[in-house]
């Protein structure tokens, strides 16, 4: 079908193009192989006389004329479906499509069970692809755009649409046979004489409990420093190191290396989680459709502070 001499076929692969910012993705979101989409740039760049997309370093960017487009096209694309009967809803149960989701190894282990869950009910065929936290994704704002959407706390400061997730607190992680450890306690005043095991997530991101036990005056860094949560546990199973994490990861970790699960002693830490995207993505029907999941999926969580459903002698 054509339009005044213009393949529809060709304003679909631009709308994708431009939104994706990048050609696997625009023909993984369309269904066009690679090739297929890239004989489709080389179509639209003769037609308007401009690259669109160009390469820089390891990304692509948007060409003046091409940010200049993406509005309009976000903006005729849904007028010009329903005028010639081309507006199909995205069907989950009958899609195929892939989505990249970044997130820390907390969020996919927190909510990576629970969204399997409903994907197989309601989507099988659609894959969710899970990408480590980049380490520079406030100071490289393109890392936004090459994946469908990130899970990462609030007071980042990212320059994105959001939604919030659920919020979890910070709780003490420790081996049962610690000295320090007295009536499923530690006090106060035994802080600063622990070694720590800790979690550098990249200087781009926030972690506030070790702001918290810096006001404090715990001196923390002693010990060991991973780069993610999901180690901790394991790192101070056997040891007189104590670990701060996640409350929701740390019942999940501490029930499978045989640790205790205890409150600071200082006031509640809590961790807001929410879900960011590109606004280019806004208008996206599929995309839309994984941010209601997300959202709704956090209800099948546990609640923090609740006992953990098996294996209470770990809480």
């Amino acid at each position: 079908m054509s339009l005044a001499g213009t393949d529809l076929n060709l304003l679909v692969a631009l709308q994708a193009l431009l939104e994706e910012g990048n050609v696997t993705r625009a023909g993984q979101r369309v269904g066009m192989t690679q090739p297929a989409m890239s004989s489709a740039l080389g179509k639209l760049r003769r037609r308007y006389g401009d690259e669109l997309l160009v390469k820089v370093g390891r990304d692509f960017e948007l060409t003046p004329l091409a940010r200049a487009l993406l509005p309009q096209v976000q903006l005729t694309m849904p007028m010009v479906e329903q005028a010639f009967g081309l507006d199909q809803r995205f069907d989950p149960a009958e899609s195929r499509r892939r989505f990249v989701v970044g997130a820390s190894d907390y969020a996919m282990v927190v909510l990576g069970p629970v969204l399997r869950r409903r994907l197989r009910r309601e989507a099988p065929d659609v894959v969710i692809e899970w990408h480590p936290m980049p380490p520079d994704l406030i100071s490289r704002p393109q890392c936004l755009a090459d994946a469908d959407a990130f899970i990462a706390p609030r007071g980042l400061g990212l320059d994105a649409r959001s939604a919030d997730l659920f919020t979890d607190r910070f709780v003490l992680v420790v081996d049962p046979a610690n000295p320090a450890l007295r009536e499923g306690r530690i006090e106060a005043d035994r802080l600063r004489d622990l070694g720590w095991a800790r979690a550098e997530l990249g200087e781009d991101h926030l972690n506030p409990a070790d702001r918290r036990l810096s006001e404090l005056g715990i001196d923390h860094a002693s010990g060991v420093t991973t780069r993610g949560w999901l180690p901790l546990s394991f790192l101070v199973r056997h040891t007189e190191l104590v670990a701060i994490m996640p409350e929701r990861l740390a019942r999940i970790t501490a029930r499978l290396a045989g640790l205790v699960v205890v409150p600071p002693p200082f006031r509640e830490v809590v961790l807001p989680e929410a879900l960011w995207w590109h606004p280019r993505r806004d208008h996206d029907r599929g995309h839309r459709w994984l941010r209601e999941v997300l959202v709704d999926v956090v209800a099948e969580l546990d609640t923090p502070g609740s006992p953990p459903p098996t294996h209470r002698n770990a809480a």
